[in-house]
């Protein structure tokens, strides 16, 4: 199968590439700059294509000859980010029918109960635009993911490892059902096969923890000894300006992240384990975040681990300094 993966540069792209090839399909990655694609280790086993989802006019070139189209963009950024990324998925669905791609399939977020914030709800308003096009669109919702790389995890590694003590807001109690990128690479890539499906699954792995107690799993694995301290009253917007400070991740993917803590992240339904890839064992967390901490930076090789860095990830992947 000739697959387009749109959002190539990004953490689940550059790993989800190697197990693409692996399986023997015909890879086109695309970037805005395709120059920047010959940074990944596996930039020479595919093709590459100029792609600006803002722009109809390069989504309708790139999308041309291929059987199917993994959409993995999105604008976490300030700004209108809604907007540009209600219509860049307007622009993938309408080339999608005209090129006549037999799937498209998309990386979402969990949905939860009550008020979503702008990030939550961009990825949903993104799903029920794919979903409802002509081109029938596989949607997985996950929760945290888990490997190095992920901002999720990094943002965790950096608490874990920077706070003496991890103070956590009463509203952060939630509970949080994560799930390792080694599975969520495994389900997208089942996705491209069998017939066409035209639904959303949630994905996570066999654990629902909260996030104080993920916060511990974390310290256990990387072997550091942080008690916990509930905070009464910090708002969403204080938490993310501190963690963004202490992390040192992008200030307003950190802030979106924070205020999807505020919810429960945990799956609705698991058709996704019958229909896509029954029988198959999920990485546990503890294992998980071990493999994350490995520092290996062969992710994006196909013999590399996936779970673990790459040589072309961001600067700010990986720990830094840590308080003991």
């Amino acid at each position: 199968m000739r697959v387009l993966v749109a959002g190539a540069t990004g953490y689940i792209g550059s790993r989800l590439i190697p197990a693409l090839l692996d399986q023997g399909h015909d890879v086109v990655a695309t970037a805005r700059d395709p120059d920047a694609l010959t940074a990944y280790a596996w930039s020479d086993a595919v093709s590459t294509r100029h792609l600006d989802v803002e722009d109809t006019v390069s989504v309708h070139l790139a999308v041309r000859d291929v059987d199917a189209v993994v959409y993995l963009v999105h604008s976490m950024g300030a700004g209108d980010f809604v907007d540009r990324d209600r219509e860049a998925a307007e622009h993938v669905v309408a080339a999608c029918a005209y090129a006549g791609v037999g799937r498209i399939v998309y990386l979402s977020g969990l949905v939860p109960e009550g008020e979503l914030s702008d990030h939550l709800r961009s990825r949903l308003e993104v799903e029920e635009i794919l979903l409802a096009g002509p081109t029938p669109a596989t949607v997985l919702r996950a929760s945290m993911v888990i490997g190095a790389g992920s901002l999720s995890f990094e943002v965790l590694r950096r608490v874990g490892d920077r706070l003496p003590v991890a103070a956590l807001p009463l509203w952060m109690n939630r509970r949080i059902q994560p799930i390792a990128v080694s599975d969520v690479v495994a389900l997208i890539a089942a996705a491209l096969g069998g017939e066409p499906r035209n639904r959303h699954y949630d994905v996570g792995g066999d654990e629902v923890v909260s996030y104080a107690e993920l916060l511990a799993r974390y310290a256990a694995a990387a072997g550091v000894s942080r008690p916990h301290v509930p905070v009464l009253f910090a708002p969403t917007t204080l938490v993310g300006e501190a963690v963004a400070a202490l992390t040192g991740v992008p200030r307003t993917t950190v802030k979106a992240l924070v205020k999807s803590l505020s919810h429960d992240m945990v799956c609705a339904e698991n058709d996704v384990r019958r229909d896509l890839l029954p029988g198959r064992t999920y990485l546990g967390i503890d294992a998980a975040i071990e493999r994350s901490l490995a520092g290996g930076r062969d992710a994006t090789q196909i013999e590399g681990d996936v779970q673990g860095e790459a040589d072309s990830d961001p600067d700010w992947v990986g720990s830094t300094w840590r308080l003991t």
